[in-house]
């Protein structure tokens, strides 16, 4: 299969501006003629779905929430990046490229991430216009923090509540578009399936999560804004229904998956509390401007602080070790997140983590207090201080946090050309759904950026392009290939209700995350690989043997919900592991144990591994076919990445 990738010819800084003169327009008359599907209702499937209807197109969206403002992306906590340089501290478009092709370890598409540095400086005064509360200097202006991978201040926020406040600005644009009639919204819907025509997306198949019943949508294209699949782990920081099964689905049909190994593990987190904890709270990354991380220098000292014979604050400075200030001088505590994650685990293997189970680093707060005042620091990051107190009962004014890292993201998915289109035209993946801007590991405040750029700036243009070429005829619902694609979906879910056996979804959910966290987390090795591929070939099988799923497919029915992702889990989670096993290299977020420096950091192989790795479904109990797009590097040099 040949990936083309699409990128336009020419200059890296012309590429995007001559891209959008190239593409096919459609014109106004034509565009309400064209119906558009999208699935997802965060930043980035709202900002898109908002964008397209207010250019005339009719678009249908759906979610399984009861409502769009209810997306994960809400969630976010620290900031968006820009390359604004209000702080005129140096940044410009280029560092913002530069930082988040570092950043990503050099497994990125030049052409797309420039785009987006391009493409964030207009997203802040699309917000701003639309009403968003960033936080704002003494004298009025939009104030700036940093955020871990650069040395320069580029990240605006809304005190801990960036997500939600972006995604009200987006939901508000819906909801404009929904009261215009230009927009259909389908709330507690959630998608099952893709339905393809000679090829190309025509439509889904959707379950109503209230009354059970399956439905068909056509239209011309199809827009997957569904997120990430962190929750294959099981205990992630995602919300507790974030899934994969919409980008599953799609694969299944011949949609290609990316670098599935590419999962991020964030160094801020609420470190494990116990074995039935169902998820974990991010504390964010924007923490790390003012907290400063340390452990104790002696293991002696860190067993007296688990056993509560001392508090943290009993000990000396002189006792401490600010690990990350120790070892990258140049930007400290402000490291990438695959950084900070590695070093916690590093001084937690050597027996100096605190806490009950020992598995968690401080994050202190004591020196910015002195420094700043307790009612500056309050400001900015109350809310947060709050949220650590009321979960953990300690007051993080007077004792430093605990944390420790955790999955979060995933820089893995469907693989897209330049115009966010999969290999499958006419099925377009948005935001985290694909794999595009952030190569082995994603900076800080990138997350909400790229979500809004794809958006609200990107597939305007570039879905036009594919749809001009359309014939204006309505796509038929009662094709051949929507009555197939349903009586699948059917089928799979009475299987699922065949089973009856003894063991709940959340049982082999648990487990799986077990296997994942335990072979393929924050550190990976060939033996631990391979031996997890076996047992969670077992566990699949036993799954579709011994799971048990309460009540009927015509009903409100959460067990079904949980059984049909947990059973694309299974899937993805094996997918992942054969990633990571075939990528004999060290890159961001993947952390192989055989291939690292003297001093432990991530060590490339580029002559080999310079490529995105897209995976082509090989069936249940197939072997999966690489196909590889290799990376181009023209303005940037490969170097081992140092934050020293």
């Amino acid at each position: 299969m040949n990936l083309n990738s699409r990128i336009p010819e020419g200059p890296l800084a012309e590429k995007w501006e001559k891209h959008k003169f190239n593409v096919k327009l459609v014109n106004p008359a034509n565009k309400r003629k064209f119906d558009i599907i999208v699935v997802g209702t965060g930043l980035a499937g709202a900002s898109a779905a908002a964008s397209l209807a207010e250019l005339g197109y009719n678009v249908k969206v759906f979610t399984f929430h009861d409502s769009p403002r209810r997306a994960h992306s809400i969630a976010a906590q620290g900031g968006i990046n820009a390359a604004k340089n209000y702080q005129n501290d140096g940044d410009s478009v280029y560092r913002l490229f530069y930082d988040t092709v570092k950043g990503g370890d050099y497994r990125s598409r030049e052409a797309n991430v420039y785009r987006l540095a391009q493409v964030s400086v207009n997203i802040i005064d699309q917000c701003v216009a639309q009403g968003v509360p960033f936080a704002r200097e003494y004298g009025g202006l939009l104030d700036n923090r940093s955020f871990g991978g650069a040395q320069v201040s580029r990240t605006f926020y809304a005190k801990g509540q960036t997500g939600q406040q972006l995604l009200i600005g987006a939901y508000q644009a819906l909801s404009r578009q929904v009261a215009t009639g230009k927009i259909k919204l389908y709330t507690r819907t959630e998608m099952l399936d893709l339905v393809m025509i000679d090829g190309h997306a025509k439509g889904i198949i959707t379950r109503n999560l209230i009354t059970g019943k399956i439905e068909r949508h056509a239209g011309h294209a199809v827009l997957l804004c569904t997120g990430g699949y962190g929750n294959v782990f099981y205990l992630s920081t995602n919300a507790m229904a974030s899934n994969a099964t919409a980008a599953w689905r799609a694969h299944r049909k011949g949609a290609l998956f990316a670098n599935p190994c590419f999962t991020q593990i964030h160094p801020t987190c609420i470190p494990v509390s116990g074995l039935y904890q169902s998820k974990l709270t991010l504390m964010s990354e924007s923490l790390r401007n003012d907290g400063r991380v340390w452990v104790p220098k002696t293991v002696e000292d860190a067993e007296k602080i688990r056993k509560g014979q001392i508090k943290p604050t009993d000990l000396p400075e002189e006792a401490r070790d600010y690990y990350l200030e120790r070892r990258y001088p140049s930007f400290g505590n402000l490291v990438p997140r695959d950084v900070a994650s590695r070093n916690a685990k590093y001084v937690c293997d050597e027996g100096r983590g605190v806490g009950g189970t020992g598995l968690a680093v401080y994050l202190d707060f004591a020196d910015a207090i002195r420094r700043d005042g307790k009612s500056t620091i309050e400001a900015r990051y109350g809310n947060l201080f709050e949220m650590y107190e009321k979960i953990t009962g300690d007051d993080p004014y007077t004792l430093p946090m605990m944390i420790y890292p955790a999955v979060h993201y995933t820089m893995g998915g469907l693989w897209v050309d330049y115009n966010l289109m999969t290999n499958i035209p006419g099925l377009y993946a948005l935001g985290e759904a694909n794999f595009s801007d952030h190569g082995a590991n994603r900076l800080g405040a990138s997350a909400l950026m790229q979500g809004l750029a794809d958006g609200y700036f990107v597939i305007p243009y570039t879905m036009g392009d594919y749809v001009a070429s359309l014939p204006f005829k309505k796509v038929d619902a009662s094709h051949p290939a929507f009555d197939e694609a349903e009586k699948a979906v059917k089928d799979g879910i009475n299987k699922l209700l065949s089973i009856k056996g003894t063991r709940t979804v959340d049982d082999f959910h648990r487990e799986l995350g077990s296997i994942m966290w335990e072979y393929c987390g924050m550190a990976r090795n060939a033996e631990g690989l391979t031996k997890a591929i076996g047992l969670v070939q077992q566990l699949r099988a036993d799954f579709w043997k011994d799971v048990k799923v309460n009540g009927s497919a015509e009903e409100l029915n959460m067990s079904l919900e949980k059984a049909n992702r947990v059973a694309d889990f299974l899937e993805l989670g094996e997918l992942m592991i054969r990633d990571a096993l075939h990528r004999e290299e060290s890159c961001g977020g993947h952390f192989r144990d055989e291939y690292q420096t003297p001093e432990g950091e991530a060590l490339r192989n580029d002559e080999e591994f310079s490529y995105v790795a897209a995976w082509e479904y090989g069936g249940f109990n197939g072997e999966p076919t690489l196909h590889k797009e290799d990376l181009v590097f023209e303005n940037v040099k490969l170097t081992q990445r140092s934050y020293k």
